[in-house]
């Protein structure tokens, strides 16, 4: 076991895809699929683009017919990360995906049922030293294995059919392999992967398949892959929403980033929930935020907060931070107030000085600034909060007196 940000990490093979790292104790990757037909290399290599942007340490493509096959030719010299061909019946789409290239094939042993074909292309993959994920989907597994647990899709089954392709894998000295074992159920799929992992140490990677639209699809892959990285189980993860591909990315990277598995690379935003002494829209403003930050990377906590009276204390390990009162925002850098801006320049100001703090770092940014003046600015704020509205703006006092008639 690999301990990594307090968690135990199991300890697996390592395979390279492209010159990305899979397992062995290596960062945890991010990796999504394109949508676009791969037959028009300039679009999916657009999509590529954008899913790297994004976060995506590994891209797949389909990889269905003659013309994606060509198609990959033309994309994998140019791609900015590693290529998988997701192959689905025709071995001979793997073995021309291989021809072209890329760096990694998907098989499904589901799809794929053929020994004979199976061993054809691991005998060909082995011979390039290109890894091959074996790719279990809890809707399409062998006919047999569904008849042999009764008619329905359990954590044997998937498990079960993971390893009756390894053995084809062995039968011709392939062993450069990564496998999932995904279901659309989040209970299923978490099983499924903790029954496997205590029979392989081949990487795994980990998705709730067909998770569907968010927040919903957010929701289930999130408790799926989160539960297993928290066990030290995971490799390589996929978000499989119903949605822009570009989100999956992201949402893999923000998981990852919140779990302390990878090095925050984006600004981690946090906000209050509002309350009675909020004096802007927090929801507004922080989406404001999200939106300002969407597409720098400067891997900083930053913290929207409603009111000058609790928020620069409540966020006061935030690298840096805002708070509202008396139509300005309070500045503040790690817990210290920095600055006074117009209410309408709260976002602004944010990224001015995110961009200062990654650049020069806090202390540099904090000597530019009379913190002393901000400090008596944000006080004077927070008095006439409380002035106006007392210590009980959220009317707790005459809440708790209720609760105590009631135990009492």
């Amino acid at each position: 076991m690999e301990v990594q940000a307090g968690i135990e990490r199991r300890l697996t093979r390592q395979v390279m895809v492209g010159d990305v790292p899979v397992g062995g104790g290596a960062p945890i990757t991010v990796q999504s699929m394109t949508v676009t037909r791969t037959a028009d290399h300039e679009a999916t290599l657009q999509q590529i683009y954008d899913l790297a942007m994004a976060g995506a340490d590994i891209v797949r493509c389909t990889c269905n017919e003659l013309e994606a096959a060509e198609g990959l030719a033309h994309i994998v010299p140019r791609s900015p990360v590693p290529i998988v061909a997701d192959i689905h019946h025709q071995h001979r789409m793997a073995l021309a995906a291989l021809e072209a290239g890329v760096h990694c094939l998907r098989l499904n042993p589901g799809n794929i049922r053929k020994p004979e074909h199976i061993r054809t292309v691991a005998a060909e993959a082995r011979d390039r030293g290109v890894p091959i994920r074996i790719g279990v989907n809890g809707g399409s597994l062998h006919p047999d294995l569904y008849a042999k647990y009764g008619g329905k899709v359990t954590a044997e089954a998937m498990v079960e059919s993971a390893l009756d392709e390894i053995r084809y894998f062995e039968e011709v000295d392939f062993n450069l392999i990564k496998i999932s074992v995904k279901a659309s159920s989040v209970p299923l799929m978490v099983e499924a992967y903790h029954q496997l992992s205590e029979v392989t140490d081949y990487p795994l990677h980990l998705g709730v398949t067909e998770a569907g639209p968010p927040p919903a699809g957010l929701i289930k892959s999130s408790a799926g892959i989160g539960a297993l990285l928290a066990q030290g189980i995971g490799d390589t993860i996929r978000y499989s929403l119903t949605a822009d591909p570009v989100e999956e990315a992201r949402a893999g990277r923000t998981l990852l980033e919140a779990m302390g598995l990878r090095e925050r690379k984006n600004v981690d935003l946090i906000a209050c929930p509002s309350c009675g002494r909020a004096e802007i829209d927090v929801v507004a403003v922080a989406e404001e935020a999200m939106a300002a930050f969407a597409d720098r990377e400067i891997p900083l906590q930053v913290a929207v907060m409603g009111c000058v009276v609790n928020g620069p204390g409540e966020a006061r390990d935030a690298d840096l931070g805002i708070a509202a009162g008396n139509r300005r925002g309070h500045l503040f850098i790690k817990g210290r107030n920095a600055a006074v801006v117009r209410e309408d320049e709260m976002v602004d100001a944010l990224v001015e000085w995110a961009v200062l703090i990654h650049e020069e770092g806090a202390e540099a940014a904090l000597a530019r600034v009379d913190t002393e003046k901000a400090r008596r600015e944000a006080e004077k704020d927070r008095d006439r909060l409380l002035a106006e509205q007392g210590d009980d703006a959220n009317d707790a006092g005459t809440k708790i007196e209720l609760i105590r008639r009631h135990t009492s």
